[in-house]
């Protein structure tokens, strides 16, 4: 996985609470084996009309969020059922990280094993963050995962949480499979041992 150690980027705001995976990304485009090209449905059943057609309500088609690679949203993000494919897709879709007020656990653990980094803010702080794209386009934020860190250069500064392993693992750009192959001549050994 790509590493995480300071991001900085256009922040697109989802001022919704309760985004389930089954929106992130609809169940028909899961049978994809790959673990790219999921970006194209991100969203997809908000995104557009039954007909196909762009739903240029919805908040990521706004122009303004073209090329966003912070997703702000509210509460208990990433909840319903435990698919990877969700990650995948906003990974996909160029989402380097989510900013919520809590996240559901298994999308969470999902986002640490795929590289999008989740961050846990306070209410008022999300609501800062809101108000501020809502109120300047094209606004930015800089996460720094080394020090673990929400800015802006205009005086928002808010510290976050994240346990020691999974930083490590972020700022290593290191998944289970990963760190499992740092140990590949013990493995090895063993192997060979009980043959």
């Amino acid at each position: 996985m790509q590493a995480f150690i300071k991001h900085t980027g256009v922040v697109a705001a989802m001022d919704r609470s309760n985004v389930d995976t089954d929106q992130i990304i609809p169940k028909q485009f899961l049978k994809r084996i790959e673990r790219t090209g999921f970006g194209q449905y991100l969203f997809f059943d908000w995104r557009f009309h039954p007909d196909g057609t762009v739903n240029n309500e919805f908040e990521l088609n706004r122009p303004r969020f073209n090329g966003a690679s912070v997703l702000v949203a509210r509460q208990n993000f990433g909840n319903g059922s435990s698919r990877e494919h969700a990650v995948w897709a906003l990974d996909d879709y160029g989402f380097r990280c989510v900013i919520a007020e809590s996240f559901a656990d298994i999308f969470y653990n999902n986002c640490s094993k795929n590289g999008v980094l989740p961050v846990v803010l306070t209410t008022a702080q999300v609501e800062t963050i809101h108000r501020k794209v809502a109120n300047q386009e094209g606004y930015q934020i800089s996460v720094d995962l080394e020090r673990n860190v929400v800015t802006d250069g205009d005086g928002f500064n808010a510290g976050f949480e994240i346990d020691a392993y999974r930083r490590q693992c972020f700022l290593e750009g290191l998944d289970h499979i990963a760190l499992t192959l740092r140990h590949e001549d013990k493995i090895s050994q063993y192997e060979q041992g009980n043959r």
